[in-house]
């Protein structure tokens, strides 16, 4: 089975750890395949840390990478603003990490909604009523409503935790106003910088992540096949029925085992 595929993406949080515990046989599933010579890239919608500190966090896996083969959703949003709205004002519904991110892109944090020209929604554990007040009425006053990703939940140990899908629907609903633009997955600004770094047919890639709305939506659009493991959220099949994966497997360590379905 894996040598039907030259590259490999893999979600992060769900289906290689969840929050600082691995996944059991990802580690080793991981470093068979690099041994084996295959291209692998990491990609996460979750902002709540860099680039930087989930390669640190694999590394304490003892799994083999390189911090060039992660690609979270900050990455993209940051890349897309840097080129289109240097210097612009904006407000991010989000962490500390994540806005810092931004303004070392040249963006300039405001919490005046006179002055914010973009808003960014995302991944918020601080989240507070204010801050959602501050984004619609920036909003509503001409801001750009964009999102670095669109999950409505978090994988955690005990469950799952309110993520950005559901702050969107809430400022969509309070604002009248749609959220233009995403860049995590499923997004072609994501598969973009996938692609830039794969550079492999893609007959050739296999996908595999936990999330049906992103992970297993992503390989549908792009023509990719993809594999839906377990160990993640619980995908609930209603609103999703057209969303199929090419495999369903227990765990990302069913890649070494050979148990698909």
């Amino acid at each position: 089975m894996i040598n039907k595929y030259d590259s490999f993406i893999f979600d992060l949080d769900g289906t290689i750890y969840t929050e600082d515990k691995l996944i059991s046989g990802a580690d080793k599933t991981i470093n068979y395949l690099k041994e084996k010579g295959k291209k692998i890239v990491f990609i996460s919608n979750k902002t709540t840390g860099s680039s930087y500190d989930y390669f640190h966090l694999l590394k304490n896996f003892n799994i083999n990478v390189h911090q060039d083969e992660i690609i979270n959703s900050t990455v993209v949003i940051k890349k897309f603003l840097k080129n289109n709205f240097p210097g612009k004002t904006f407000f991010a519904i989000g962490e500390k990490k994540f806005i810092e991110e931004i303004e070392r892109e040249g963006l300039v944090l405001s919490k005046d909604p006179d002055k914010i020209e973009i808003v960014i929604v995302t991944l918020d554990r601080t989240l507070n009523f204010n801050k959602i007040e501050i984004a619609a009425r920036s909003i509503e006053k001409g801001a750009r409503f964009f999102a670095a990703n669109i999950d409505n939940t978090c994988p955690v140990l005990n469950g799952e935790i309110t993520d950005a899908g559901v702050i969107i629907s809430a400022l969509e609903k309070r604002t009248h106003k749609k959220l233009e633009l995403h860049f995590g997955k499923p997004s072609k600004f994501m598969f973009d910088e996938i692609k830039a770094k794969l550079k492999t047919d893609n007959s050739k890639i296999l996908l595999v992540g936990d999330r049906l709305e992103t992970d297993i939506a992503m390989g549908n659009i792009f023509g990719i096949d993809t594999a839906l493991v377990a160990t993640g959220i619980k995908n609930i099949e209603n609103g999703n029925s057209n969303i199929k994966p090419t495999y369903e497997i227990p765990s990302v360590a069913s890649l070494l085992n050979q148990t698909f379905r």
